[in-house]
């Protein structure tokens, strides 16, 4: 299945995506490799141009930019960052499966996980322009996603995979702020996360 076909699937029709996921053998790298490489690079694009060329409004109402050169070291750690949060993310939900009686399975904890954090990558398109990155918020249904596969790709219930999906939700919320925390740290960028 093209990318394109599998990004509208997911987010136009999670049900019926899901189920074909599901009969997919899909390897970790593989989806690392032909997924997240590409749809991860949208916002660390978006984040260099917005950067460098927008510029991005700091707590005292003034804009500033960064040079090209800091903005590709900044786009860079964001992209591999990309990849260390899905690592982290799939562990997590593999080793939080036995709790909520579904199957474990580490190759499937990476499809959910991937693809649950579609709309996330698509919303990055938002880091251009520095009066919408509210907008990144739109990548939330990425919970419901998540919440459709966890009942699809791990077979627990409906009551289980909403705590299940919450709970991964809030570590990636957490993981999200530590790796703002540290880009602003690493790259000097004060007022931003």
């Amino acid at each position: 299945m093209g990318l394109l076909s599998r990004v509208k699937g997911v987010l136009l029709a999670p049900d019926i995506e899901w189920r074909r996921i599901a009969r997919e053998d899909s390897k970790p790298s593989e989806l690392l490799l032909t997924y997240v490489a590409v749809l991860a690079a949208i916002p660390a694009v978006a984040d260099f141009l917005g950067m460098t060329l927008i510029g991005f409004t700091l707590p005292n109402g003034r804009v500033a930019r960064v040079d090209y050169l800091s903005g590709f070291m900044i786009a860079a750690f964001g992209y591999a960052m990309a990849f260390a949060v899905v690592a982290i993310l799939a562990g997590i939900t593999h080793m939080l499966t036995p709790t909520f009686g579904a199957a474990r399975d580490l190759p499937t904890a990476y499809k959910l996980v991937v693809y649950s954090l579609t709309p996330m990558w698509l919303a990055g398109i938002f880091l251009l322009v520095p009066g919408l990155h509210f907008l990144i918020m739109l990548g939330l249904y990425g919970l419901y996603l998540m919440f459709k596969g966890i009942q699809v790709l791990m077979r627990t219930t409906a009551e289980n995979a909403f705590l299940f999906a919450g709970i991964v939700t809030i570590c990636s919320v957490v993981i999200a702020l530590i790796v703002g925390v540290t880009r602003a740290k690493l790259f000097s960028l004060p007022g931003i996360i």
